[in-house]
């Protein structure tokens, strides 16, 4: 037998194979496009669990190997990026100790920073549970990669407003110490928490996936990292929304690969299309519901922290999400849009 390249696989693209190409093709043992090219070796009890919610998914595709990521993500590539924006973001954390910065707040953002910000933790753990079930059940090594590191970045969201709340807790004592009641028990949150549990016990992979990536996730981030920014940035907490904006970056990143892969498996089979658009009218009004709530907040009417509203996020936020899916070929859903 002739000597064979670590890249024979890939030579019938009679070309040489990038970086990219090479550590990312054919990962999976157990879908069929492995270099074994079976799936599981043995009847064990977890084929059961693939099969349901993998192989016999409502969404299709002819080989999940054709899937690219725009930015075409290694692991090497992704600590490079985010070294680079965590740099930024140390940048800002340390002139907050250093200058005093957060003794400047009024008591109505401090209100707001403990009643918003600080539960943040819960459902962005949340995001991240999804990304990671997402990544363990996705039929293609490259959406693995893509959706694990999803993961990673919303945990880099939780850690640094982790962070932020420590460093409020040193000036304002007691700051946030009753997070983890709001996110359970306030009203404000409740709908959030109501949808993220629901999606959490969502197990058809490809239903989870358009349910976080196309639903739930795109709204939330545009939501809490540019319009909550804008709101900061206004009231005079222009570093949180620097931090916020730096978060942003890797959520339209989260986008950019999620319209990668539906138009993909949108070309690939066109009923694919009418999957797609099922599952976002059946997830669209949990999430409305869950956003809905935060609509005080940007109409001046949260308690204890009234304010001058920030104009022309309804019709911004609408816009935004009707691009995001008309991108993809697919249509806003019928319910109501989202209204501050």
């Amino acid at each position: 037998m002739a000597q064979q390249k670590t890249y024979w696989h890939l030579l019938q693209q009679r070309r040489m194979p990038t970086e990219y190409e090479i550590v990312t093709s054919k990962l999976l043992f157990y879908t069929g496009e492995g270099f074994t090219g079976k799936r599981f070796e043995l009847d064990v009890p977890l084929l059961d669990w693939y099969k349901r919610f993998q192989q016999d998914s409502p969404l299709t595709c002819t080989s999940w190997e054709n899937f690219r990521d725009p930015r075409e993500t290694t692991y090497t590539k992704y600590t490079e990026i985010q070294r680079d924006k965590e740099i930024f973001v140390d940048g800002i954390l340390e002139e907050i100790d250093v200058s005093g910065y957060d003794g400047q707040f009024s008591p109505r953002w401090v209100h707001v920073l403990s009643r918003v910000v600080a539960p943040f933790r819960y459902p962005g753990h949340g995001l991240q549970m999804l990304a990671s079930y997402v990544g363990q059940m996705a039929p293609g090594g490259r959406i693995v990669i893509t959706a694990a590191l999803q993961a990673g970045d919303e945990m880099r969201r939780v850690q640094r407003i982790a962070y932020r709340v420590r460093q409020l807790q040193r000036i304002y004592p007691g700051f946030a110490i009753d997070s983890k009641m709001r996110w359970q028990t306030d009203t404000f949150w409740q709908p959030l928490r109501l949808a993220m549990e629901k999606l959490l016990i969502c197990y058809d992979w490809a239903e989870s996936f358009v349910g976080l990536n196309l639903v739930l996730k795109p709204l939330m981030d545009e939501v809490f990292m540019n319009h909550f920014s804008d709101l900061a940035v206004r009231e005079g907490d222009c570093l949180l929304g620097q931090v916020f904006y730096s978060l942003n970056e890797d959520c339209r990143w989260h986008r950019e690969w999620t319209q990668a892969l539906i138009r993909m498996v949108i070309e690939d089979n066109p009923h694919n299309s009418e999957t797609i658009q099922a599952w976002i009218e059946k997830w669209h009004p949990v999430a409305a519901r869950a956003l809905q709530a935060f609509a005080p907040l940007f109409e001046g009417k949260l308690k204890d922290a009234y304010m001058q509203p920030l104009e022309g996020v309804t019709e911004k936020l609408d816009k935004y999400y009707r691009d995001f899916l008309s991108s993809m070929g697919l249509q806003p859903p019928s319910s109501a849009t989202l209204s501050f």
